[in-house]
């Protein structure tokens, strides 16, 4: 008996002490844009007549297609073909149109993709302007040439479509 509840207590000792490779490192986030971030982006929609809803954070965001398949969460693989540009000026910083589009996981990625992009299913379609907050703040982006791509403090605007979720 005493062989039996020891081998049980290695066991669960055991299994308790492994990583479960199913387990997601990443939170929700919970980030939001200021007063004066969520004014500027709603000022800039307003005046240019893009049509865009407010999501609680501060993303502005319009869905052209919400898809059919299933919705991504934090720890989910993504499958996206996007244009990133500046909202000041419209120079594109970052593409990916290919068919194969490019894959990460949602929960490494700025705030502003983890809060619109659940709300698309697999084969969806969103315009975002995210607030500098909820992107990359006052942090300058340079590219691998070191050229300032996106400067400090800068509000984006991505064009998406969420290819596959996993």
């Amino acid at each position: 008996m005493k062989k039996i509840i020891l081998g049980l207590s290695f066991c669960a000792i055991v299994f308790s002490a492994c990583k479960k490779e199913d387990e997601c490192p990443y939170d929700v986030s919970t980030a939001s844009a200021t007063v004066a971030e969520r004014a500027s982006l709603r000022s800039y929609l307003t005046g240019a007549s893009l049509p865009a809803t407010e999501h609680s954070s501060g993303v502005f965001y319009n869905i052209t297609e919400p898809g059919t398949g299933k919705n991504p969460d934090v720890c989910s693989n993504i499958t996206v073909k996007y244009t990133g540009s500046l909202v000041s000026n419209g120079n594109i910083f970052d593409s990916n149109t290919s068919t194969s589009g490019s894959t990460f996981t949602l929960g490494g990625l700025i705030a502003g993709w983890q809060q619109i992009l659940p709300l698309l299913k697999a084969g969806g379609k969103v315009t975002m302007y995210i607030p500098p907050s909820l992107a990359y703040g006052a942090q300058n982006i340079r590219n691998n040439a070191g050229e300032l791509i996106i400067p400090g403090n800068s509000e984006l605007k991505f064009e998406m479509e969420l290819l596959n979720v996993q």
